[in-house]
């Protein structure tokens, strides 16, 4: 990260001298050396600063990066990322998030609080602790060729992400992975059998997670050793058919139902007032199942949960 950080702070100077990118800035020594140099580092908000000053669009970049609405950060405020970084974290716990970045929990509070400001590596490593996608933040900001030190993560995030769009067992194929009792040497004949489906699918599955780098395989066995994250722009045809197939899978599992499986409809007939108050129900339900998801340890059962509902609407 800390080679990435100089690589950014060059890709920022653009074609100004380093002493014209200083003064750019304000400052009056030749600061832009330091950053450079790596002998010191902005903070992350200072990052961001002057990333606005030389005419990137800071906001648009971190709506790209995370869309949030509204976005936690703004120019007036650009050396403030407390509330940003609070965004991001989500339902991630300071203790969580301190053990994956290796920062101190007492550190990552100050953070998080706007007590203390992280330095540009240390932002990084920050935001690739709690979002596994640093180099998604860094392609925003500056042409991501400019940063080679961040362009193989770019490019390996970039083929991964599409695989749960392609290829979508792997989706379910790498979470039972990390299952407690699917075995690491062989886990096809297992992950087969939970899953219901031909072992050369979870075979297939294994190999394109591999050659994607999320799991490895070793003298014992298979091992998640990298994030499958799904694209969060991709298109909306994309999406759509992704949902179409989990929902093919949970309609067929109706034929068979396990003996844990849950399936439940509901017609009904209610004013518009309280359909609105049944979408804000279902939504705030999906969101404290990610939050019990996210903070789940040790992985032991795997889940499909799909809701749907439809309005039949004559508006529509």
């Amino acid at each position: 990260m800390h080679e990435a950080a100089r690589q950014i702070l060059r890709a920022l100077r653009g074609p100004r001298s380093q002493v014209a990118f200083s003064r750019r800035l304000g400052y009056r020594s030749n600061v832009a050396a330091d950053w450079e140099s790596g002998r010191r580092f902005p903070t992350g908000g200072e990052t961001l600063r002057a990333a606005d000053r030389v005419g990137i669009d800071v906001v648009a970049a971190l709506h790209r990066f995370q869309p949030m609405d509204p976005l936690p950060w703004s120019a007036d405020e650009p050396e403030e990322v407390a509330a940003w970084l609070t965004a991001l974290q989500g339902a991630a716990s300071q203790l969580d998030l301190a053990s994956r970045s290796g920062f101190s929990r007492h550190q990552v509070g100050r953070w998080l609080s706007g007590k203390a400001r992280p330095r540009l590596p240390e932002l990084l490593t920050f935001v690739d602790a709690m979002t596994g996608r640093a180099a998604d933040l860094v392609a925003a900001l500056v042409p991501i060729e400019q940063v080679p030190a961040m362009l193989p993560a770019f490019r390996r995030a970039r083929v991964t992400r599409r695989l749960a769009y392609d290829l979508p067992w792997t989706a379910a194929v790498v979470t039972l992975l990390e299952t407690a009792d699917v075995p690491a040497r062989d886990p096809v004949p297992a992950i087969a059998q939970r899953l219901r489906v031909p072992p050369r699918l979870v075979t297939d599955a294994l190999d394109a997670l591999r050659d994607a780098g999320v799991v490895e395989q070793d003298a014992a066995g298979w091992h998640v050793v990298g994030p499958l994250t799904v694209d969060v722009h991709a298109s909306v045809d994309d999406m759509r058919e992704l949902k179409r197939h989990w929902a093919r899978v949970a309609s067929g599992r109706l034929d068979q139902p396990g003996p844990q499986d849950l399936h439940s409809f509901n017609l009904f007939a209610v004013s518009r007032a309280d359909m609105e108050r049944i979408r804000a129900a279902q939504q705030a339900f999906f969101r404290q199942v990610r939050s019990i998801v996210a903070s789940s340890s040790p992985s032991e059962a795997m889940g499909l949960l799909v809701a749907e509902l439809v309005v039949f609407d004559d508006d529509a």
